[in-house]
């Protein structure tokens, strides 16, 4: 079977993406009978409801947190991440797109002058389009929906896919597919409606199912952000009493023998034994969790990061990065947070602002400050040394998070340039 899976349904507010997922797992069967009659209204299914499932979600008929669900296929697994639409929860959407290998972006007909071949699109809709394209979601899919709300579909579909396709172009944005659908209806998402507004392409799960996975970066020298220090005992482990590192291969392969350095100490040392998250003894492991135990004690601890030795990673003091801005306090030069890289916080200086994004004309302007969710660059500077790449080679060494000193509340989303 297809490696799952992980995707995303995201765009602007009551587009449809809680009765897109509700309908996916009701007519792949991944729902049981119990909790079906659960969400069942007034003699009728709210299948909006099988995602929504905070009691503020369920007052207010919205989705605020990231809500995941697991339904299969006979070709594939998934995983799906039901992101909020609203503005003011722009944070999670970013947070679930982060690690999704595909988005499933949601257009509401019915909000759009269909009529009109010339058309604007919602803010909401290029905004998250373009977070996707900044977070380097690697396919993304836009499900033209509630077409069966309006009175000619197949015009609605031709002028709405025609406007998305002259963004997506103008943004850089590599679209999958485009598919016309009907979440309250089941008009195409599993399977197809023949012929409905000219289209005979593939239904929605059926462009899902041959999406591609996003591969480890294993085409890169070997990185791994600790996590978790731990005095192991096991007989199974060799070396008696050395501590293991536990983390997440970042990128490259950790091996068995390999020669690794210590950042930001400097000290070197060789990898003597592998171990997978079960705790069993391998040659080496790429993207996954693992445990490593050195030939010699090192000073190692959480938030540090082990490199192999050759990887040619130097600490950075400053970049040039995107930022996506998250908090309602807007980001002005000269302010200080806190940055979390890996497990690793050190402090950053907002040095200066570059230019903001105008998610409507795509145009770079001029500005002192970053209002809550919108756009720009900005040039950062860190107390301590942080080893990044620019985020187009490597979504885990090229992101950091910005986060408020006072609050703690995640602030920003930091792309390295």
């Amino acid at each position: 079977m297809t490696s799952a899976l992980k995707f995303i349904t995201c765009g602007s507010v009551d587009d449809g993406k809680s009765t897109l997922i509700g309908r996916l797992l009701v007519d792949t069967k991944a729902v049981l009978q119990d909790h079906l009659a659960g969400v069942q209204r007034h003699g009728e299914t709210n299948l909006a409801l099988l995602t929504d499932g905070l009691s503020a979600e369920r007052e207010q008929g919205i989705t605020i947190d990231v809500a995941y669900r697991y339904f299969s296929t006979e070709a594939r697994k998934f995983i799906i991440g039901d992101a909020p639409g609203h503005e003011q929860y722009t944070r999670n959407m970013v947070t679930a797109a982060s690690s999704a290998d595909a988005a499933v972006v949601l257009v509401d007909a019915t909000k759009l002058d269909w009529k009109d071949a010339h058309l604007n699109l919602l803010a909401q809709t290029r905004r998250h389009s373009l977070l996707l394209k900044l977070l380097r979601v690697p396919s993304v899919v836009f499900a033209i929906n509630k077409l069966d709300a309006v009175e000619n579909a197949t015009l609605a579909y031709q002028n709405i896919q025609g406007a998305l396709a002259k963004f997506a172009i103008e943004a850089g944005i590599n679209v999958k597919a485009w598919v016309p659908i009907s979440a309250l209806k089941g008009w195409n998402v599993v399977d197809t409606q023949d012929n409905w507004c000219n289209y005979t392409g593939p239904s929605l799960l059926q462009i899902l199912e041959t999406l591609p996975s996003t591969p480890a970066e294993v085409d890169m020298a070997m990185s791994f952000p600790v996590q978790w220090v731990e005095k192991f005992h096991d007989s199974n482990v060799t070396h008696q009493g050395r501590r293991v590192f536990w983390g997440r291969v970042a990128t490259g392969t950790l091996r068995q023998g390999q020669r690794v350095r210590v950042f930001p100490s400097g000290q070197t040392a060789t990898v003597s034994q592998v171990l997978s998250a079960t705790r069993h003894e391998k040659t080496n492991i790429t993207g996954k969790s693992a445990g490593l135990v050195l030939d010699r004690e090192v000073d190692v601890s959480r938030g540090d990061w082990i490199e192999a030795a050759d990887s040619g990673l130097e600490g950075q003091r400053q970049i040039d990065a995107t930022v996506a801005w998250m908090d309602d306090e807007p980001l002005v030069a000269g302010r200080l947070y806190w940055a979390l890289h890996g497990h690793r916080w050190v402090r950053a200086k907002v040095q200066r602002i570059e230019h903001r994004l105008n998610i409507n004309t795509l145009a770079k302007e001029d500005t002192t400050e970053l209002p809550a969710n919108a756009m720009g660059q900005v040039t950062l500077t860190f107390q301590e040394p942080l080893i990044t790449l620019p985020f187009a080679k490597s979504r885990v060494l090229g992101a950091l998070i910005l986060v408020d000193t006072a609050s703690h509340k995640t602030s920003g989303a930091v792309l390295v340039n």
